[in-house]
């Protein structure tokens, strides 16, 4: 192993991201998802579906269009997945191809592992089972309902369809489920556990995932004018909007990448994560601050090198504002920001890594999308330099993706451009 293939503070391998592919409410890569950032167009819609639940605040949803599946998913392998575990092994399927690593002997050889999440299995399977308990009867169960079901559906059904050997971290944290499978992808690499991993996370809509939020008051009621909600940061915001989507990242040591000619997208230098330890739905701007710290000190980074953050941005009332104050307690009030959920909604399990996903490609580019519908700034959040409008133009070294999720669980990744 070579000197400049070792982290330079010597605390193990450097780790660098190969391949990356996705699906999203404004589009499945990246030449369409930047055309759609730039137009302003989001992906958020009428769910006119959701009408039949009483009680359901909410119609708005942000649903992946245009989906579908080569004929090589054949009917057996596709009985033990549901949406949200299709999407993201046809993701990573589409991630290792990128990479140059799908079909290769590493996928199999035990050397490569997944850490992939999501906030829950299909919700169809989940509503089979509630059934059962309701009506006393097992009508509609079968011998997959439980693989559909359970959290760790996502990984499981990637490994099997891909033939992964490797370890399987199953990160199941709401909202920050795909922030910490990259984060903890990133652990297993540098400490010499795996020579590879497939990250990454996914979730599918779901008016039982909207109904979570909207009991909470913190859903957007604007039903008759979806392209004006989410509204991040903004004073006129009422609540977030649910969306869909899986997002994959190939995380490679970088003395493997290099020695099979493999083209280097970014590398991944830093990564914090901790919980607030004191309430399950309240934000913590303190630990917020405390997590992003922990990936500067991480990546050995001081703020000012950090470029551009992509938010978290769900367009709550109380965690735009606790988010926005953590960034300026670490940044002060001129860092570029931004938040993709604007135009996606929340994706929850998807979130953290479609986000790495969207920054990576802005910072090779140097272009940065603005946040849809921040029209007027909430007083309650602190200074920023928000990005608007149609983005920005940025050259910078150094981009960090932030991820804050309930139960208190906070992540920060920090990517460093590729020369």
């Amino acid at each position: 192993m070579t000197a400049d293939t070792l982290r330079a503070d010597g605390l193990g391998r450097r780790v660098v991201v190969t391949g990356m592919a996705g699906f999203s409410p404004i589009g499945n890569d990246w030449a369409g998802i930047r055309e759609r950032l730039t137009r302003l167009d989001t992906g958020i819609r009428h769910i006119g579906d959701w009408d039949e639940y009483e009680g359901l605040n909410t119609r708005l949803g942000a649903p992946v269009e245009d989906f579908t599946l080569p004929p090589h998913y054949h009917r057996r392998a596709l009985r033990s997945m549901g949406r949200g575990a299709r999407m993201a092994t046809r993701a990573s399927e589409l991630a290792l191809e990128e990479a140059g690593l799908l079909g290769e002997a590493l996928v199999g050889s035990g050397r490569m592992g997944i850490a992939y999440g999501a906030s829950a299995g299909e919700p169809d399977a989940v509503a089979d089972f509630g059934n059962m308990l309701i009506n006393k009867s097992t009508d509609g169960l079968n011998a997959n309902s439980y693989i559909r079901m359970m959290a760790h559906t996502a990984p499981v059904n990637i490994g099997v369809f891909l033939g992964v050997k490797g370890r399987i971290h199953t990160t199941s944290s709401a909202c920050t489920s795909g922030s910490q499978g990259i984060g903890y992808a990133y652990e297993a690499i540098r400490f010499a556990r795996q020579t590879a991993m497939i990250a990454g996370g996914c979730e599918e809509l779901s008016a039982s995932e909207a109904a979570v939020f909207d009991t909470l008051f913190a859903t957007s009621t604007r039903n008759e004018a979806p392209e004006t909600s989410p509204r991040p940061f903004d004073a006129e915001r009422d609540g977030l909007v649910i969306g869909e989507g899986a997002g994959t990242l190939i995380l490679e040591d970088l003395e493997h990448a290099r020695a099979r000619g493999a083209t280097i997208h970014a590398e991944l230098v830093g990564f914090g994560t901790n919980s607030d330890g004191r309430h399950v739905t309240q934000p913590d701007a303190t630990m917020m601050e405390a997590a992003m710290r922990q990936a500067l000190d991480d990546a050995g980074l001081a703020p000012e090198q950090i470029g551009y953050v992509s938010a978290h941005g769900t367009a709550t009332d109380r965690g735009d504002i606790a988010e926005s104050q953590a960034t300026h307690a670490v940044f002060g009030g001129r860092q570029p920001i931004s938040a993709f959920k604007s135009f996606t909604g929340h994706t929850l399990g998807a979130c953290g890594a479609l986000e790495a996903w969207v920054a990576i490609e802005m910072m090779r580019e140097g272009w940065f999308h603005g946040t849809a519908n921040l029209d007027r700034l909430d007083p309650k959040c602190a200074e920023l330099d928000y990005l608007t409008g149609a983005g920005r133009r940025l050259d910078c070294d150094y981009v960090m993706s932030n991820n804050f999720a309930f139960g208190g669980i906070n992540t920060s990744l920090i990517f460093r451009r590729w020369p």
